[in-house]
């Protein structure tokens, strides 16, 4: 009797190629489960890495640059003379080319106060601050040049961030000195693609990066405020790129099969 069962199901395979019993049917669902089950533990593991990484990066050390360069950008501005506000076409490479000049001539007087007894003229001590934006670009001491970002999500500001930049002389090319920018954003890369060609570029690309991820991150946090209760897993990458989550949808097939 079994074995006429077993024809029957094969015949009826032969003729249709896409014909699966409801046992095997079970079995290939319970081996897909079996499958997403794993690599979400996989993901699960590494983001937990991922989360371990981030927070022993971000530790006392980054916490100290962080308070270090946003004193010497708040001193920057307090002792500024002029702050001038920038709008398109006014933000320009001849404008970056002057505020490195400046910078370097400021460096030159230094050196030269520290060897003579010159007084400085009036144009020394002019110390102008620009705004672009939500970009501040000032001088700071050492031939460096300070960039602080801000970034905002509707609802008000979010976090602020710092490059400085850094060049020996004025002829020869600049390099990101120090930065308090999250380390898993790719500011080496346009670093190497953009500064020593076109550091206005880098200077605004580099704003556009930390807003794009503030944008993503706040995003996320929206979506498990608004829908927290429906939410029964989130993964997220560290740059939030790349978001995954699984929704309850229980209650919402009960409202359907009443109505």
């Amino acid at each position: 009797m079994d074995s006429d069962v077993e024809e029957s199901l094969r015949k009826r395979q032969r003729k249709n190629p896409y014909f699966v019993d409801s046992s095997s049917r079970k079995n290939f669902m319970q081996e897909e489960d079996i499958r997403l089950e794993i690599t979400r533990a996989r993901f699960s593991n590494v983001l937990k890495r991922h989360g371990e990484l981030t927070e022993r990066l971000s530790r006392d050390s980054d916490k100290m640059v962080f308070e270090r360069l946003q004193k010497e950008f708040d001193a920057a501005r307090v002792s500024q003379t002029e702050e001038i506000c920038l709008d398109g076409e006014e933000w320009n490479d001849g404008l970056l080319a002057t505020i490195r000049e400046r910078v370097h001539m400021e460096a030159d007087r230094k050196t030269m106060l520290g060897d003579t007894n010159m007084v400085p003229g009036p144009h020394f001590q002019e110390k102008t601050t620009y705004k672009v934006g939500s970009k501040v670009i000032c001088c700071l001491e050492g031939a460096r040049i300070g960039i602080q970002y801000g970034t905002s999500f509707p609802g008000g500001p979010c976090e602020l961030y710092h490059c400085v930049l850094e060049s020996k002389s004025f002829l020869e090319k600049m390099t990101v000195l120090e930065h308090t920018i999250p380390f898993f954003l790719p500011i080496r890369e346009a670093e190497n693609d953009l500064l020593s060609s076109n550091a206005m570029k880098f200077i605004d690309y580099i704003g556009e990066l930390l807003q794009a991820y503030v944008d993503r991150r706040e995003q996320v946090q929206l979506i498990k405020e608004l829908y927290g209760d429906q939410i029964r897993e989130l993964y997220h990458s560290l740059p939030y790129h790349m978001v995954e989550f699984v929704l309850d949808v229980s209650d919402w097939l009960q409202g359907n099969s009443k109505s």
